[in-house]
């Protein structure tokens, strides 16, 4: 594996909730099928309210908005999927 990528996950990790064991599962085996390595961080998306949180969304290379409405924050999820918009930011929502 020669290339490492770095995925946000915007939501509110439940390790009962199937949807998110299976979004864990979903990249690990792309990255396989890719050859690069994954390095995923799930985002809870309270912080994400917060002036400044551009700043944390910046350090991934693609973020990915989990499945399992309703959030912690709607207002969160939201502004992330903005900056990622606007931003012209890799972005996957499911």
């Amino acid at each position: 594996m020669n290339r490492s990528l770095k995925v946000g996950i915007i939501g509110d990790f439940d390790p009962n909730f199937p949807s998110y064991i299976a979004t864990n599962e979903a990249l690990s085996h792309a990255a396989m099928a890719l050859s690069v390595t994954v390095d995923c961080s799930w985002l809870p998306t309270r912080p994400l309210e917060d002036e400044g949180a551009e700043v944390a969304l910046q350090q991934f290379d693609a973020l990915w908005c989990a499945p399992g409405s309703p959030y912690k924050s709607m207002t969160g999820a939201l502004r992330a999927i903005r900056f990622a918009r606007e931003q012209d930011w890799p972005f996957i929502g499911t």
